[in-house]
């Protein structure tokens, strides 16, 4: 029975012991010796730590009460409280009014709780936290821009401005963008017209009907606008195609009937692949094409000329946020000269432009792709016209009528890859011109040469040249 007792006796202290520990541990007491100078004092913001003297002290005092509070345990025992960040004196004054001590007080942010959260929303991040003046100092070096502005944001919750920052980025922190610009353009036209002429002396003249128009005109000399015959053909319209002539004699009149027909196709491909490498945070540009000059009038009648670029325009702004995570702010555009629309100011013709733009923020993981932009336009116009009352009639009506058909297709899709890139050697990188040589002037003149082919012996260019692809490679399968 008395076993039983010392046994639950010796659990019952241990356990004590196990809860009391910890409390015990986070307990801070300084104790002040006569004669002796003492140490400072740290006292963590919103927190208490106790002082002893070794000698019963009679009065004390605080330089700033704003800082820290203080208040008397026994006359042996000082309790200090954290208000505010900053350091002020404590004084210590024996009975007989001389004095003690003086003990530096340094009140600062409470740390403790914030490493703490900072290794629970941050785990594995190498963030050092100190402690400087009445504010925090974060070193180190973290995976990302998005993990450092984390811990920046919550070391604000326990300093709010006074947080010095001197941790760095670590990882790769260029960005290599690859976007392609995909055009096509297809257009289809198709025109029909027909004329009609007549010509005798009963008629006292030469008449004209062009269909297209629907004028009825009194020609005054028919022949001499027809060719081959020129009794009886009437003459094509300047720069026609595909124009057939008929004529015939009825009685003593001519007639003579003009056919003009014309289709015409095109197709228009423009591809272009800048790639374009920036650090994370930092704007690129890229502009593949040229600038036009327009001449602008002043405000005293003098000429002065501007240049407007044109071509593969390309202006992006990256940022790694976490780890292989990229943000990219993007404006990309491609423009052209348009001959079709051209405007005269003082003698200089200045020609349109046609410009295809996009402007956008992109989230993606490294060497993922967006497809940023896409663009389909379908222009359809017909016209029709007739001779009045004339281009009714059932089948002959078709000779006094002229049709235009127009189609327009234009389809441009821009897509995005960026990639995580580093350094590297420059021997390792192949340029277009490794391959070619300018040639020696037997070759030139006596081969006709305008290029020699070029086998480099060192770099990546000479790894790809020294290997032999003229015998069989690959798999071969036999039955």
């Amino acid at each position: 029975m008395k076993i039983d007792r010392l046994m639950k006796a010796a659990l019952l202290g241990l356990a004590v012991g196990m809860v009391s520990a910890p409390i015990a541990a986070t307990s801070e007491t300084l104790k002040v010796m006569r004669g002796s100078a003492s140490s400072a004092l740290n006292v963590p913001m919103n927190r208490a730590v106790v002082v002893e003297s070794e000698t019963p002290f009679a009065e004390l005092s605080i330089a700033n009460p704003g800082i820290a509070d203080i208040s008397t345990l026994s006359d042996r025992t000082i309790y200090v409280l954290g208000k505010a960040p900053g350091r002020t004196t404590l004084t210590l004054l024996g009975p007989d009014g001389r004095l003690i001590t003086n003990v530096e007080v340094q009140v600062t942010p409470d740390i403790a709780e914030f490493k703490e959260r900072l290794r629970q929303i941050l785990p594995g991040e190498p963030i050092e936290v100190r402690t400087a003046n009445d504010g925090i100092v974060l070193s180190g070096t973290v995976s990302s821009i998005a993990r450092l502005d984390r811990a920046l944001d919550l070391a604000e919750r326990y300093a709010p401005e006074r947080v010095s920052n001197l941790m760095m980025v670590g990882g790769t922190q260029q960005v290599m963008l690859k976007v392609r610009f995909a055009e096509m353009q297809r257009s289809v036209s198709k025109s029909l017209s027909a004329s009609l002429g007549i010509s005798g002396p009963t008629l006292g003249g030469d008449i004209g009907l062009q269909g297209g128009s629907g004028v009825f005109v009194n020609s005054g000399n028919l022949s001499a606008a027809m060719d081959g015959n020129p009794a009886t053909v009437p003459a094509a319209t300047a720069g026609s195609n595909g124009a057939m002539t008929v004529g015939f004699n009825a009685g003593s009149l001519q007639f003579a009937v003009l056919l003009e027909a014309l289709e015409s196709k095109g197709v228009v491909r423009t591809l272009a692949e800048p790639n374009l490498t920036a650090l994370s945070g930092q704007e690129a540009r890229f502009l593949a094409g040229g600038e036009y000059p327009i001449p602008v009038v002043d405000g005293n009648g003098g000429v002065f000329v501007t240049y407007k670029p044109f071509g593969v325009e390309l202006t992006f702004t990256p940022r790694v946020v976490d780890e292989d995570i990229i943000n990219l702010e993007l404006n990309a555009a491609v423009s052209g000269l348009d001959s079709s629309i051209s405007f005269n100011n003082n003698g200089f013709a200045i020609n349109a432009f046609r410009r295809r733009e996009t402007s956008t923020t992109v989230e993606m993981r490294d060497g993922e792709s967006f497809a940023i932009a896409g663009l389909l336009q379908d222009d359809f116009q017909d016209l029709s016209g007739q001779v009045p009352w004339l281009g009714d009639i059932p089948i002959l009506g078709a000779l006094f009528r002229s049709a235009d058909y127009s189609r327009n297709q234009s389809e441009l899709v821009i897509i995005v890859t960026p990639h995580l890139v580093t350094p590297t050697r420059g021997e390792a990188l192949a340029l277009p011109t490794d391959r070619i040589r300018p040639p020696t002037e037997s070759e030139l003149f006596l081969f006709g040469k305008t290029a020699a082919p070029n086998r480099p012996t060192s770099g990546a260019a000479g790894e790809v040249a020294q290997q032999d692809f003229s015998g069989s490679y690959g798999y071969v399968m036999e039955d």
